[in-house]
This record gives structure tokens, sequence and C-alpha cells, in this order.
């Protein structure tokens, strides 16, 4: 990871070329070790603040905060989830390709969603689809 500290992948080199492969498998991993990392915090908190508060505003407000706390990390597990599935794709040497169309994600894309498996057109005809479905 340490040779690719400084790369960027450019349109000018090979689409998919095992230096791009690298860096995007170094950016899922790293991404997935900080949410992995922040999870490990959150359960160490929950255990810690498990206070009974005396005051009734001061346990609801505890309670709220666990919430939302217990929601996003349920996010961030299916997240975990998209990102292994991304790696797999590097693996098989789908990752990058648009799973509706088969064309080549823009790296842009991929560069600031690299989970993304559809491309930019695609992922929009995705959303009118069900913006009307959920219209009807």
């Amino acid at each position: 990871m340490e040779k690719l500290k400084n790369y960027r992948p450019t349109d000018k080199e090979p689409f998919m070329n095992e230096r791009q492969r690298d860096y995007f498998r170094g950016k899922l991993l790293a991404w997935k070790d900080e949410i992995l990392k922040e999870s490990k915090i959150t359960l160490q908190t929950l255990q810690q603040e498990n206070v009974n508060h005396p005051d009734l505003a001061d346990r609801a407000s505890s309670e709220t905060d666990r919430a939302i706390e217990l929601r996003s990390r349920d996010r961030q597990r299916k997240l975990i989830s998209k990102i292994d599935a991304a790696l797999q794709r590097i693996d098989d040497n789908t990752y990058g390709y648009c799973e509706e169309t088969g064309e080549p994600i823009a790296l842009k894309r991929l560069e600031a969603r690299p989970i993304a498996t559809l491309s930019v057109e695609a992922q929009e005809r995705h959303e009118k689809r069900e913006k009307v479905y959920r219209d009807e």
C-alpha cells in the first residue's frame, strides 16, 4: 500500500489494471478497518455507559443517544457487506464495471463511492424507476 500512497488512477492508463485494482482494494480495506474500529469504540462506550440515570430526562436522553448510535452502527454493518462485495468483485475482475450495462464506471465515481455497482447513467435510471414506483 505504501507504493500507492501518492497514486491516483487516471483515464490515461488501461481501465482496472492491476495498479488500479490494488489502489481500490487498499481504499476499501482502509474504509472497512475504520468502520470496525469505530464499532469497537461504540461497543466499549455503550458498555461503560450502562448507567441507570436517576433523572427521567437524563435517562430518556441517554436512550435516544444509544438508539441513534445503534442505528448508525447498523448502517455501517450493511456498508461492510457492500465493501466485502466490492472486494470480491476486485478478486473476480468485475470491479469497476456497471452491473447493468457492463460499461466501465467512471474513475471519479469510484473514487467518491468505491462500492458503486452502477454507472452514473444507470444509477439515475434506477433512481427514476424507484421514484415512479414510489409515487404510484
